[in-house]
């Protein structure tokens, strides 16, 4: 279990608007462009993308997001290092051309065995205050601990040690946190880099869409019932629903029912963003669906009957059209935010 507790939820408080408008200062820092490339353009990693600006980060007042903390927790995440065996990192289910995701239905643990969900996007990851599918982890940094420990089996005190025997990474967490590596630091570091990890600026943010994807932005919005669940600009309104996906196996997975202790949640899941949702196939928690557009025509006509299915859950009688446009509709969500794989300390 983390040792880190719950972060706090509340409004802004006026400390925070102040904070906030400091981190302005920090515009011109690099962080997006590889270490020690100085021609790269450089992107302020604490500033949001078009389209998620008055969106609010879910922040543990316990971690304060700074340039420094996400840098460096960029590189955790692509360092193998972290991992029991030393072959995996965050990366390898999160990849890069696939918006954070891996393109499979299950990943593969550090220990060998399989996931029963699949692997979500780590884009707009910070905007949830409860995560996995189920929502069982409150605060990103409860989640960042439980995937280190237990997808990547890493052993955190041998991490930590490892970690202070390389001299770059000992610098970069003192000039971080004024300490040397250790299982709160590295947590609060990756969880620091995933609160920047938005995507925005897309062709529906800079209001570049098709004629097609135009009438798919009405059906969205109206005939389709999507933005019911899906609600813009972060494409979600973070809450659970069962839409019937898995429920006709003989030991059907119950979803929000086991960490809310609330049967009728049952089969309930989070409602994913769809930022970015053309890059993220196989869909739903159980990755069971192949195509974009198999997943629309499973949306729109009401999803499988069971006992629990969510009461929105209508056939909306989309023509094939009608089907094609709105994904048309959802390609346009794709972002455009600029990003290089960071160079690791040796």
């Amino acid at each position: 279990m983390s040792t880190l507790g719950n972060p706090a939820r509340h409004a802004p408080s006026r400390l925070e608007l102040m904070r906030s408008a400091n981190l302005t200062i920090l515009l011109l820092l690099p962080f997006f462009s590889a270490c020690g490339n100085d021609s790269q353009a450089q992107v302020d990693p604490l500033a949001p993308p078009l389209g998620l600006e008055t969106a609010q980060l879910d922040i543990s007042d316990a971690n304060e997001l700074t340039v420094a903390k996400a840098e460096l927790g960029k590189k955790l995440f692509f360092d193998t290092r972290l991992s029991k065996s030393g072959k995996m990192g965050c990366v390898s289910c999160h990849h890069v051309d696939k918006a954070f995701t891996d393109g499979i239905p299950h990943s593969t643990k550090d220990s060998g065995g399989k996931n029963s969900r699949n692997s979500p996007t780590m884009y707009n990851v910070g905007y949830y205050p409860e995560l996995y599918w189920d929502g069982r982890k409150v605060g990103l940094e409860s989640n960042v601990d439980a995937a280190w420990t237990g997808q990547l089996g890493g052993v955190p005190d041998e991490v930590a040690a490892a970690l202070n025997g390389i001299d770059a990474y000992k610098a970069e967490f003192q000039a971080a946190f004024k300490q040397d590596a250790s299982r709160e630091t590295i947590v609060n570091s990756l969880a620091s880099f995933l609160r920047t990890l938005r995507s925005g600026n897309s062709d529906f943010d800079k209001k570049t869409l098709s004629a097609d994807a135009e009438a798919g932005q009405t059906l969205f919005s109206g005939k389709a019932g999507c933005a019911a669940c899906h609600t813009p600009g972060l494409f979600t309104d973070k809450a659970y629903h069962n839409v019937g996906i898995g429920m006709a196996a003989e030991t059907p997975d119950v979803g929000r029912a086991k960490p809310s202790k609330d049967k009728t949640k049952t089969g309930a899941f989070k409602t994913p963003s769809l930022r970015d949702v053309a890059k993220t196939a196989p869909y739903f928690h159980d990755g069971s669906v192949a195509t974009l557009k198999e997943a629309v025509k499973l949306m729109t006509s009401g999803g499988h009957a069971n006992e629990f299915k969510d009461g929105l859950m209508i056939d909306r009688s989309l023509t094939d059209k009608e089907v094609d446009q709105l994904v048309a509709f959802l390609e346009a969500l794709t972002g455009d935010v600029p990003f290089t794989e960071p160079t690791l300390p040796k």
